[in-house]
């Protein structure tokens, strides 16, 4: 197991990068770490890099201090990976990672080939903020690096109902609401609470949505001139795609949404027949067994064609 404190000890400078289009799990495990740098380690000077970040996580303590600037070149002496499974998905911020003297990666999805100098891939556990929690450990944990923990965990569980919800989990979070933090508070303002704008769009999504495959797939889509129509950000479709794996008899569904003219960014989630994966693996990108994503060129047509043809063929396996 990495050895936190090791690490840095022996720092004066660390860059923090997570992903582009950052989840509940990548900035709580992103701001757990640099709390308990803060708390620990006031000497290293360390920073956030985040891009897209959304207003209801500042809630988060030194959320505020999230960079998004990237254009000050400057060497790090630790540069640490959180909840990225390649090295693509730290956006323009990558340039800190490429010119660090250390690289740590730490992350739980599956796809995750290990590409920092050391490495903590843990693919069963449900978030990389439970990896977090275990290196920070129960004993140094304060409220405000625990309500980051607590945020990552209920965002990559859906609220303790995936799956990936294990009984280790549970007794991570015990010791996470033992520092005294309104669970309930971070969950309705981070998870729950959605915008008007945001309701219609789902409203729409799911009104539009097809079924396919015997209605053991659905899919939905938001197009260029949707999101242009409600003033939104792609962060603003957050969700719809659980909102669609709900739908009884469904197996996979699909949530598709233009990045720009005929190209999509494709999120998936599986009942568990699929290994979706798999399916966003083929097409360059990765993810969990349950949930997936990846990037597709083409029209709506083709690209949906091209995903339920890999689908269809799991599916056909286990029956």
């Amino acid at each position: 197991m990495l050895n936190l404190k090791e690490v840095l000890q022996e720092a004066k400078s660390v860059a923090i990068l997570g992903h582009i289009r950052p989840d509940g799990d990548c900035i709580g495990s992103c701001l757990s770490l640099y709390n308990y740098i803060e708390t620990y380690f006031p000497n290293i000077e360390a920073k956030v890099y985040l891009q897209d970040f959304m207003p209801e996580f500042l809630m988060l303590k030194n959320a505020d201090k999230i960079e998004h600037d990237y254009s000050e070149d400057k060497v790090y002496d630790v540069c640490f990976s959180l909840d990225s499974a390649d090295k693509a998905r730290h956006g323009e911020y990558v340039k800190y990672f490429d010119t660090a003297k250390k690289t740590i990666g730490i992350d739980h999805h599956i796809s995750n080939q290990g590409f920092a100098e050391e490495h903590l891939i843990i693919s069963d556990a449900s978030a990389t903020a439970e990896i977090m929690s275990e290196l920070i450990g129960k004993e140094n944990l304060t409220k405000d690096i625990a309500e980051c923990l607590y945020l990552g965990i209920a965002h990559d569980t859906g609220v303790f109902q995936y799956s990936n919800a294990s009984p280790k989990t549970f007794r991570v979070v015990a010791d996470l609401l033992e520092t005294g933090i309104e669970a309930s508070r971070i969950i309705d303002e981070t998870f729950y609470q959605k915008s008007y704008v945001q309701n219609q769009i789902l409203g729409r999504t799911l009104m539009e949505s097809i079924m396919l495959m015997d209605d053991k797939v659905i899919v939905g889509a938001v197009k260029l001139k949707d999101m242009e129509f409600y003033g939104v950000t792609p962060k603003a479709l957050d969700g719809i795609v659980s909102q669609l794996r709900y739908t009884r008899g469904v197996e996979v569904a699909i949530f598709l949404y233009e990045l720009e003219p005929q190209r999509y960014k494709i999120s998936m989630r599986s009942n568990g027949k699929v290994d979706v994966s798999k399916v966003a693996g083929y097409f360059g990108g990765g993810g969990h067994v349950k949930a997936a994503g990846c990037e597709m060129s083409g029209n709506f047509y083709d690209v949906v064609n091209n995903l339920t043809l890999h689908i269809e063929a799991q599916l056909q396996e286990n029956e």
